[in-house]
């Protein structure tokens, strides 16, 4: 939703609400994301803070574990990261406060498992598990205050290697790998934890990653690809994104109202490469560059006006 400030008549008032823009929201858009690495030659510990003004990169709070494979979820204040792979599965959740850069324990997940996905709003997030030894339907919906995990709407099939992006109502997930490379994309509800068809990728794939801001997410679609694609939440419409400077799967992307940076993991080696788009034009430029080549990661920011702000 767009910042407003000074005097609103009541004819601007009145289009203002037809419009889904009243009242208006004058919480500030992020200024950072925390990117998980995940796995360089071995797992790691490793977090970068990603600024978004100058691109400037330095390090966030590590891990209580050495991870990779993992998901994250969260709000304008704290950050959920699920570890995933720490030698083998587990249901370790941190939860990173962006004040100070603090973590702690977060709610732990309800199976162990990795290779999952993340979306949410500013009091819920839904992870979707992945691998639980093989691929699953199952989701978590974590409740940020008290760190309350409980069900949530099942995936219409099982999968892993999955990515999300959504607004403060519905969330789309794509499931990634079923049985092979998929195309199918999930709709959820945060309202009821509803769980319908969303439109497919153009393209079959997996190990892919989204970021996105109140009216279209960005999926990078991965399995080797540069193809990203441009989900507009009113009306479910795919069309084409800008396109990653690289092949690339098993990346993690955050981002706010204005811009999302994608790492992009695996682009033959453990790369270092991010890239910048910008939502406006879709326009795709270098970001800061991670402080080791990695790939396997996790990413959340602290905001995004209109979906968790």
């Amino acid at each position: 939703m767009p910042n407003y400030s000074g005097v609103w008549s009541l004819s601007q008032q009145f289009q203002a609400v037809g419009q889904g823009l009243w009242p208006p929201n004058f919480d500030p858009d992020g200024t950072f994301a925390i990117f998980a690495l995940g796995f360089t030659t071995v797992r790691v510990t490793t977090r970068n803070k990603y600024t978004y003004s100058g691109d400037a990169v330095s390090a966030g709070g590590a891990a209580t574990a050495a991870s990779c494979a993992g998901s994250a979820a969260g709000n304008s204040t704290v950050g959920i990261f699920a570890l995933g792979d720490a030698t083998g599965n587990v249901t370790t959740r941190n939860k990173y406060t962006y004040s100070g850069c603090v973590v702690a324990a977060g709610g732990a997940a309800t199976v162990a498992s990795r290779r999952g996905s993340a979306a949410g709003n500013s009091t819920t997030g839904i992870f979707a598990l992945g691998c639980t030894g093989s691929t699953s339907t199952t989701r978590n919906k974590y409740t940020y205050s008290g760190c309350v995990v409980a069900a949530g709407g099942a995936a219409t099939a099982a999968s892993q290697l999955g990515s999300a992006a959504g607004t403060s109502t519905v969330g789309i997930f794509a499931l990634g790998f079923v049985g092979g490379a998929s195309t199918t994309r999930n709709k959820y509800t945060y309202s009821g934890c509803v769980v319908s068809a969303g439109t497919a990728a153009t393209v079959a794939s997996c190990s892919g990653a989204a970021a996105g801001n109140s009216t279209f997410g960005i999926f990078a679609l991965g399995g080797g690809l540069t193809t990203r694609n441009k989900y507009t939440y009113s009306g479910d419409v795919v069309t084409a994104g800008g396109a990653s400077t690289a092949i690339s799967c098993s990346g993690s992307a955050a981002g706010n109202s204005t811009v999302g940076i994608f790492a992009l993991g695996y682009t033959g080696t453990a790369s270092t490469t991010r890239n910048k788009y910008t939502y406006s034009g879709c326009v795709v430029s270098a970001g800061g560059v991670a402080t080791a080549g990695s790939y396997g990661g996790s990413a959340a920011s602290n905001g995004t006006v209109g979906v968790n702000i």
